[in-house]
């Protein structure tokens, strides 16, 4: 004979057993509402710190570039002082280094305003073994001043990628180069361009076998400002994970201290 106690008390386990799963849904769907609106804020407020200070950067760049000039001039002019030759050379000495700092500061203050400024991508349909073939080809004279080892390591069939080459190229360049500076006191200098084909998207790893990264560093070295190299400005490895980012994809990096890195930026390919 057929119980609607046990129909009933079904019924109600089943409820039961459901809501636990309920109220976690609901839990999470909130976290990540409000994730969303801290993101949507914080990138408010960077937007806005990125105007003012980018036109503080070009109102500091624009008399830079004339006091460069005005150095390169002065060293041109020395020649035709009325002066002991030793203070001639002295004097040029003092404006060749002015000119060398004023140089550094200007390159400080593309990287800033490159990373700080508003990133408009022109998508294109394009290869990205071509991409990296031109990169090869740019990057090779350099790695054998370096005396360093390039290898190349590409599918055999396209990889079509709608991306802004100039600026993929540019966050990759940004890759070779810290590799580069990262191999300075290897006996072994070897660099590795890959390009791997997944599911939905494609990854170019830069290999090295340099000095490497020690983990709890990792995240800290993608942070506006930290250099691992002396000199280094410290907007390189940000610059490079704002491209992917604007591009939907991501950077990861894999790192041995003592025997180097695997930076690998990654794009949508579908």
């Amino acid at each position: 004979m057929f119980s609607w106690t046990w129909l009933i008390a079904g019924t109600a386990l089943g409820a039961v057993s459901v809501l636990p799963y309920t109220f976690w849904r609901h839990k999470r769907d909130a976290k990540r509402t409000d994730e969303a609106r801290k993101r949507a804020q914080k990138s408010e407020r960077m937007a806005e710190i990125g105007n003012m200070t980018s036109g503080l950067a070009h109102e500091i760049k624009n008399p830079l570039s004339t006091v460069g000039l005005n150095a390169q001039l002065l060293a041109e002019d020395i020649d035709h002082l009325d002066a002991p030759e030793k203070e001639k050379v002295k004097i040029i000495k003092r404006l060749d280094s002015l000119s060398r700092e004023v140089h550094r500061l200007k390159g400080i203050l593309d990287d800033f305003l490159q990373f700080a400024g508003r990133m408009k991508l022109h998508h294109e349909k394009i290869d990205l073994r071509e991409v990296l073939s031109d990169l090869e080809d740019f990057y090779q004279p350099q790695c054998e001043s370096d005396g360093i080892v390039l290898r190349m390591q590409l599918p055999e069939q396209p990889v079509l990628a709608n991306v802004d080459a100039s600026l993929l190229k540019q966050a990759v360049l940004n890759l070779l180069i810290n590799a580069t500076h990262a191999m300075a006191e290897s006996e072994q200098k070897e660099l590795m361009i890959r390009l791997e084909v997944h599911a939905s998207e494609a990854c170019m790893h830069i290999i090295d076998t340099g000095k490497g990264i020690e983990e709890d560093r990792i995240d800290e070295i993608f942070h506006p400002y930290v250099s691992t190299k002396q000199g280094g400005t410290g907007l390189g490895l940000p610059t490079t994970m704002r491209i992917a980012q604007e591009h939907g994809g991501h950077i990861h990096v894999s790192s041995t201290v003592g025997r180097g890195s695997d930076f690998t930026v990654c794009v949508p390919i579908k």
